[in-house]
């Protein structure tokens, strides 16, 4: 994917190269060099896709300003209904430029961008210690936590395809993104290489 595709990012996610597996953790590191970012990105369409269930991810997030991790999910009808009609579900996104805070956050026709179903929490130290990110995601409602803490709950009382695109098959996404929209168009090039430490992902359905 070419700089610039994708919310005004910079980086140039590669074919694998800046993704591994070690010491049975997931690792994706984001770089500078030769003159460009370069990053990981990795997703679960095609191979599991689910509707409802609670997921955990363990992971230590990268330092830096302009860095911009998350776990997210995507709606797997995306190819045929496009965004944000598919829904966008986002488990944990940090942003380097505002240190220690993680947002949880909700996207749908009603609502994306900047959207208003946002939650935001302050925690110690993401970078050097495994934090517990979470969601649970049920017919009724969705609500976000971190290190079992509640930080955004949402319910619509009436739901409608604008404001619940949330009762089909979603696919899991990983990656490390640079700048842009979230990231911010200032990036401390003396953070790289910097990554994202994955421990585990659980997902448990009924």
């Amino acid at each position: 994917m070419k700089p610039g595709t994708v919310n005004n990012e910079l980086q140039r996610y590669t074919d694998g190269k800046n993704v591994e597996v070690k010491d049975g953790k997931l690792i994706i590191e984001a770089r500078h060099e030769n003159d460009e970012y370069t990053s990981g990105r990795i997703n679960t369409r095609g191979k599991h896709t689910f509707t409802y269930g609670i997921v955990k991810m363990r992971a230590k997030l990268p330092a830096g300003v302009g860095t911009w991790p998350a776990l997210w999910m995507l709606g797997a009808d995306i190819q045929e209904v496009g965004w944000p009609a598919c829904g966008e579900l986002d488990i944990m996104e940090h942003v380097g430029k505002k240190p220690g805070f993680i947002h949880s956050s909700i996207h749908n026709p009603s609502g994306y961008g900047a959207t208003p179903y946002t939650g935001i929490v302050e925690i110690k130290d993401p970078y050097t210690q495994f934090h517990i990110y979470s969601m649970e995601w049920t017919k009724d409602f969705i609500t976000f936590y971190v290190d079992g803490k509640k930080i955004y709950h949402y319910q619509p009382k009436e739901k409608n395809i604008k404001n619940w695109p949330f009762d089909k098959p979603f696919y899991l996404i990983f990656n490390i993104a640079i700048g842009g929209n979230m990231g911010g168009s200032k990036v401390d090039n003396s953070c790289f290489p910097t990554d994202m430490v994955v421990d585990w992902v659980k997902v448990y359905q009924k």
